[in-house]
């Protein structure tokens, strides 16, 4: 039977399980939005920009695991979504974008709202298709779907001329199995090398000081059950990266929480230590490295990644492991098991569990609070407690996010939603819509800070729209507070454009939006205002938290440092705490 392209469009999103489209319609993508409305059965939030739908789009594969799509029209519709589609590349999101193009006899002659986005974002996407006939449609969709989900995650675009979209065609849907034969060079590896796994479990066994240090790989291989059988077997600590946070329980006695640049004085020292590092779905990326030449100097590096390119990129690995996290350690266990799981250094093992338990109890993560003004952690604790530890949290960039990080325990897989590789300020608010939306029985709060909330703080009307009542925490300090943290320690206090003191009343704002706004200004407050909100079923709440200026996100690793040169709640430095433990 014939039908238009756009209609083939929808046919094929149906039949890859499609349940919502973040978007915005316009000239060029219209024939799809008509075949939208036409046939129904898929849900479409209207974004009030096209970054935020892309965020949405985030958000929600995020929170699912599915993949996310967002659609917008050509030229500006199409470059509002750079951002986002450069955010999910850096953190392996798996999101298709859907855009409009002028029609095929235009490209190349700069129509009215043409930009070649295909060139634009060739560098970050995991894939990009220019569809050039209706014939091709359905597949380059499919196939789209099975590149974004697969292998490493990622963004991936389709680029739609609007008279494809128009003509007709009689053209099937391609099964899966003629999606894999279309896709010859790209099969993703996913089983991991077996002498390597045997290495790998050599090298466990023999180690005294072992860390696990795990990514958003091991969410993105749903590996927590494996994750806590491995750690508990051989008796080792795990330490998580930003993106990598709820793959290990974080209340978990192995758990060493957050390395790197903001982590814990214990999941650093741990790592500046051991003698034995397993990466698992990390990148070794330079707010967890720090100075290269003195990262984890003493180890031996175990890494497991699904990503080829990844492995001994930034840093030259000893047992490269290339596989799909879940499965490779699964594997990994199953070798341990077989060879008795023989700890060979027991007491030296012990000797390091204990050690890492004293580092746990003189250097927790800790603050001074107040009684009189409002400290932005105890914010950030009160919503923990509040929500029973078992809210979804999203966050923007900057202080706001560290603390968020630091100071809300995850104990589940996609349970903080953030922008880690591009650090993306106005992430948080769109991208908790998409969560909410794909799960609405999740309670999802937003930690934002003041600077990150106006950049898309527009989409708090489709939050209205849709009656996603999602709670947005803004810890309000009236500055572009992690810049400004950096001026007072690297730059002498010279406070340099990053005053926000002239700002929207927030719970004006939220009113004007038919939203729900409260304000704290007295620690008191705190937790009164989250229980409000927490009430609020039927529209997002804004809740904002006036807290103290210029408190800072400690502790802390001066970027191009060292572990050594990690900056404590007191001032001190990590190397002036204590005698370093290491050894040789």
């Amino acid at each position: 039977m014939l039908r238009k392209g756009a209609d083939i469009i929808i046919e094929t999103l149906k039949k890859e399980g499609v349940e919502v489209i973040f978007g915005i319609p316009g000239g060029a993508i219209m024939e799809v939005y008509d075949a939208l409305y036409r046939h129904g059965g898929i849900k479409h939030i209207l974004a009030r920009h096209e970054q935020g739908a892309g965020h949405m789009a985030e958000g929600y594969a995020k929170a699912t695991g599915k993949v996310g799509v967002a659609m917008a029209t050509s030229g500006p519709g199409a470059t509002n979504l750079v951002t986002p589609i450069a955010d999910a590349y850096m953190d392996s999101v798996p999101v298709v974008f859907i855009t409009g193009q002028v029609p095929t006899h235009l490209i190349g002659n700069d129509a009215f709202q043409e930009v070649d986005i295909v060139g634009i974002t060739r560098p970050i996407t995991k894939h990009n298709f220019l569809v050039k006939r209706i014939e091709d449609l359905p597949l380059i969709i499919r196939q789209a779907f099975y590149i974004a989900s697969t292998g490493r995650p990622g963004p991936v675009l389709i680029d739609i001329p609007k008279d494809i979209t128009q003509k007709l065609s009689d053209v099937s849907i391609p099964t899966d199995e003629e999606v894999r034969e279309s896709l010859p060079g790209y099969k993703p590896h996913v089983e991991g090398n077996p002498q390597q796994i045997k290495k790998a479990a050599k090298l466990i066994m023999s180690a005294k000081r072992p860390v696990l240090y795990v990514g958003g790989g091991a969410v993105q291989s749903e590996a927590q059950k494996e994750l806590v059988e491995l750690a508990e077997l051989m008796k080792i600590p795990v330490t998580t990266t930003n993106m990598g946070k709820g793959a290990f329980p974080e209340d978990h006695p192995l758990a060493l929480h957050m390395l790197g640049m903001h982590g814990t004085y214990y999941a650093n020292m741990a790592v500046y230590n051991c003698d034995l590092l397993i990466a698992v779905g990390a990148r070794f990326d330079d707010r967890v490295t720090g100075k290269i030449e003195e990262f984890a100097p003493q180890a031996q590096i175990i890494h497991i990644d699904i990503d080829p390119a990844s492995i001994s990129k930034n840093i030259t690995v000893d047992v490269p492991i290339v596989g799909d996290v879940k499965i490779v350690l699964r594997k990994l266990i199953e070798e341990l098991k077989k060879e008795g799981a023989k700890i060979l250094f027991p007491k030296e093992r012990q000797e390091w569990i204990e050690l890492i338990e004293s580092w746990k109890k003189n250097y927790p993560l800790r603050y001074r609070n107040s009684d009189s003004v409002i400290k932005p952690q105890y914010v950030v604790e009160q919503i923990w407690e509040a929500t029973k530890g078992d809210a979804i949290i999203t966050a923007g960039v900057g202080q706001h996010q560290m603390w968020a990080a630091m100071f809300y325990k995850y104990k589940f897989p996609r349970q903080f939603i953030n922008s880690g590789g591009l650090g993306t300020m106005g992430f948080g608010l769109p991208a908790a819509i998409g969560a909410k939306i794909g799960r609405p029985e999740k309670e999802v709060f937003v930690i934002d800070g003041d600077g990150s909330f106006v950049m898309t703080m527009q989409e708090l009307i489709t939050a209205v729209q849709y009656k996603v009542p999602v709670k947005i925490a803004i810890i309000n300090n009236a500055y572009l507070g992690m810049v400004r943290q950096w001026q007072e320690l690297f730059y002498d206090r010279r406070y340099a454009e990053v005053d926000l003191s002239v700002q929207p009343d927030f719970v004006k704002l939220a009113e004007a939006c038919g939203a729900v706004g409260f304000r704290a200004e007295k620690p008191k407050e705190v937790r009164e205002i989250i229980e409000e909100a927490l009430k609020i079923q039927d529209k997002p709440v804004v809740l904002d938290f006036v807290v103290d200026k210029e408190e800072n996100v400690l502790p802390m690793v001066p970027a191009g440092k060292s572990y050594r040169d990690m900056i404590l709640e007191d001032g001190k430095k990590a190397v002036e705490a204590e005698t370093m433990y290491l050894v040789g």
